[in-house]
């Protein structure tokens, strides 16, 4: 379940103040149980839209589930939990056909998708010699080929005036060379390399970007090791928005400072600029990779 700090943060940006530019829009988001999937799903929801929610394993049943109730008592927003595995080819067509049956007006059979946030993905740090075809394939079905399954099966329900939106969520990692992450990090560039040619081919339809997280404070950066954190040490320490504020930021993360070099991203951080990036203001914004890294990665 998000924090307290994710949900005050993602309604700042919208209920509260009452601008609500999404009302009636209909936003699926993949992998929406647990991280920066609950910080976009509170975003959207605080900005008016219809949600989507899904996830894979039974274990975050419960979550998405409750976050869903959370959303719905919190914004007065309509939302569907929906299970499916984004790595398997029937997955990401069982999320649209699920969502197509229960949205569809019920005498004209209208069915739009208005947004669709590909933040599902999966990681798994093998250096060269540690890598193998399973774990290839693995990584490769759920980060790049689910969401082209996914855009394939939400192609006929898409807007016909530019005012869909398509977010996808990438990393650093694409760009970085971490070492380790010679897979992760492939997946990562394959899927902006298919944003903008999505922007293209669906430049009628919607606009199509990509944002690039660094590190963000959710279950998988308190799992990482030591080494890992060693090695990304010097790619903080030079990250403008790092910085730790002892005043301000999170006790753990003031902390670790000195071992990490600094702070991770909060996930309503990243959250923030994938809803600016759903809005109609950001019309004119298509086949980039926007920044929500704090300056890690600066675009040439």
């Amino acid at each position: 379940m998000a924090s307290l700090r994710t949900r005050t943060a993602a309604t700042n940006l919208g209920g509260v103040q009452g601008y609500r530019p999404l009302e009636g829009k209909l936003a699926i988001i993949t992998g929406a149980s647990r991280g920066i999937g609950v910080g976009i799903a509170h975003n959207l929801a605080s900005k008016g839209a219809t949600l989507v929610l899904n996830y894979t394993s039974d274990s975050s049943a419960k979550s998405c589930n409750e976050l869903s109730t959370l959303l719905s008592q919190e914004h007065g927003v309509p939302t569907l939990v929906i299970q499916a595995d984004m790595g398997s080819p029937a997955g990401p067509a069982h999320i649209i056909t699920t969502a197509k049956n229960h949205f569809s007006h019920p005498k004209t059979g209208k069915f739009q998708i208005d947004i669709i946030i590909n933040n599902a993905g999966v990681s798994r740090n093998l250096t060269i010699e540690k890598c193998t075809i399973e774990d290839y394939e693995w990584q490769y079905k759920i980060n790049v080929l689910g969401p082209l399954l996914l855009i394939q099966a939400a192609l006929p329900y898409l807007p016909h005036d530019r005012s869909g939106r398509i977010v996808n969520l990438s990393s650093v990692s694409s760009t970085e060379g971490f070492i380790g992450q010679s897979v992760y990090g492939g997946t990562k560039a394959a899927l902006e390399a298919m944003t903008r040619t999505w922007a293209r081919e669906l430049a009628e339809r919607a606009t199509v970007n990509a944002v690039n997280p660094g590190p963000v404070k959710t279950d998988m950066w308190a799992g990482t090791t030591e080494e890992f954190k060693k090695r990304l040490k010097p790619f903080i320490q030079q990250t403008p928005g790092s910085a730790i504020r002892p005043e301000i930021d999170d006790e753990d993360l003031v902390a670790d400072a000195e071992n990490a070099g600094g702070r991770p991203a909060y996930v309503d951080e990243i959250a923030g600029v994938v809803g600016m990036l759903c809005t109609p203001d950001s019309l004119w914004c298509t086949g980039q990779v926007v920044c929500a890294n704090g300056g890690m990665r600066m675009s040439m």
